[in-house]
């Protein structure tokens, strides 16, 4: 598998799959999740309902991803996962390593060969870049997929660094 980083926007990648850091509702929020829901448009939210009502009623699990189509973004599907808040006194790496194995795991469902990632879980979820970057990576590599590429796109300058950063140290 290849694993390439970038700084931009996920809602303008010409990937198979775009992973959405989705809050529980899968009803859209801020950062990356609002981005992608005003990118690609009302049918995202509208299958996300569905979701809601048939298999998550109660929200999207913590660590687990479900995907929908993605209405007007380049990409054919959005895997929406749901990553976790950060907290100095409880380790919840293994959760947020899930977001990653099983967004793969949807991503193989659907037979998407490439997958782009954000940064889950480090914005308003409040996980630090540094700890969060070699999380992600280990995740990814380890993860059993046939996706062929993994495409980290990063939104600021900082996010990039502490990729690029973890991905150095993990060679």
């Amino acid at each position: 598998m290849d694993i390439e980083m970038v700084r931009g926007d996920i809602t303008r990648q010409a990937v198979d799959a775009v992973v959405n850091a989705a809050n529980k509702s899968l009803l859209g929020g801020g950062g990356v999740d609002g981005a992608i829901h005003r990118a690609g448009g009302p049918r995202i939210l509208a299958e996300c309902k569905v979701i809601r009502a048939e298999r998550y009623p109660d929200g999207l699990p913590t660590g687990q991803a479900v995907a929908t189509t993605s209405g007007e973004l380049p990409a054919k599907w959005v895997i929406h996962t749901v990553g976790p808040v950060y907290a100095k006194s409880q380790d919840r790496s293994h959760l947020l390593a899930s977001c990653h194995t099983d967004s793969l795991r949807v991503a193989d469902e659907l037979a998407a060969q490439s997958v782009a990632f954000p940064a889950i879980s480090t914005g308003i979820y409040g996980y630090p870049l540094k700890e969060a970057a070699p999380v992600a990576l280990r995740a990814v590599r380890a993860a059993p997929t046939n996706v062929a590429r993994v495409l980290f796109v990063l939104f600021d300058e900082a996010s990039l660094r502490a990729f690029e950063s973890a991905l150095r140290e993990e060679q």
